[in-house]
């Protein structure tokens, strides 16, 4: 079951990677707070919309307006407690109504939720490496088997200041390495017989940041979508860079998750009566 939901889960992440790809591009050349903004606005606009068009409208109109007749009772009839009571008891029924109703909405936004976040993820959650700049890379390996011989290929693009550190308990090797022209490159790491290969970003501003090429795990793969995911009897089991963190509180590290939240939900009350 797991290694469906994976496989299923890789697919999604390949559509997901060429439409994000296209649509998040202009990232790259507005300032944080913009481009964090109008995503927010416009996932928020169509979260509503795919709320709209997945839920019961008029099954959910009934309700409220049983619940409005309620509230009227409640507000018309206080003196009497039965009909208080009972309008009372007709509330807590229609917000559980009102649950249910909007149950399948969310099941079916779940996903693209994730993949979206996913999606962001890469521009807001880590920056890329300055000229000049350091970072410890670590190749994770098949615990199951016996330690090869690993060891990261000269490249143009980056400078091998320490290692190969080989941590045997941990089945780790690490390299501290040091960034030397923008753009996008690929480590390439001889392992064994094979040669994988990890995306690197170096620049500055706005970039796509692939900071794990993840393993056979469900979580590791939302989280880190660029790149394709190491199966379980693969010798590399995930290679990491530790990139610096963003700090801003739109479109910093962490923070902007809490801001897109914020700001989707904002838009969706903004655009409820539209919608």
């Amino acid at each position: 079951m797991m290694s469906v939901l994976a496989q299923l889960l890789i697919w999604l992440n390949s559509a997901a990677n060429a439409l994000g790809e296209w649509l998040l591009l202009p990232i790259a050349w507005l300032p944080g707070w913009l481009s964090a903004t109008i995503v927010a606005v416009v996932t928020g606009v169509l979260l509503l919309a795919a709320f709209k068009y997945t839920s019961q409208q008029r099954a959910i109109k009934r309700v409220r307006d049983d619940i409005s007749a309620n509230l009227l009772a409640l507000k018309l009839f206080k003196e009497s407690a039965m009909v208080s009571l009972k309008s009372q008891g007709r509330l807590l029924i229609g917000a559980f109504w009102l649950l249910l109703f909007a149950l399948v909405p969310m099941v079916v936004m779940f996903v693209p939720v994730l993949l979206i976040l996913g999606q962001l993820s890469l521009w807001y959650q880590q920056r890329p490496l300055k000229v000049g700049e350091e970072a410890v890379v670590t190749v994770r390996l098949n615990s199951a088997a016996p330690m090869p011989e690993v060891s990261l290929r000269p490249n143009d693009a980056v400078e091998t200041t320490i290692g190969p550190v080989r941590a045997q308990s941990k089945h780790e090797v690490c390299w501290n390495i040091k960034a030397r022209e923008r753009g996008y490159h690929h480590l390439a790491f001889q392992v064994g017989d094979q040669t994988i290969e990890k995306e690197l970003a170096i620049g500055d501003g706005f970039m796509r940041v692939s900071a794990q090429r993840p393993g056979w795990v469900v979580k590791d793969m939302l989280e880190n979508p660029r790149e394709q995911p190491f199966r379980p009897d693969s010798l590399v089991q995930s290679i990491d860079i530790k990139y610096s963190e963003r700090d801003s509180w739109t479109s910093g590290t962490d923070y902007w998750v809490i801001y897109w939240f914020i700001v989707s939900l904002l838009a969706g009350f903004c655009f409820r009566r539209v919608l």
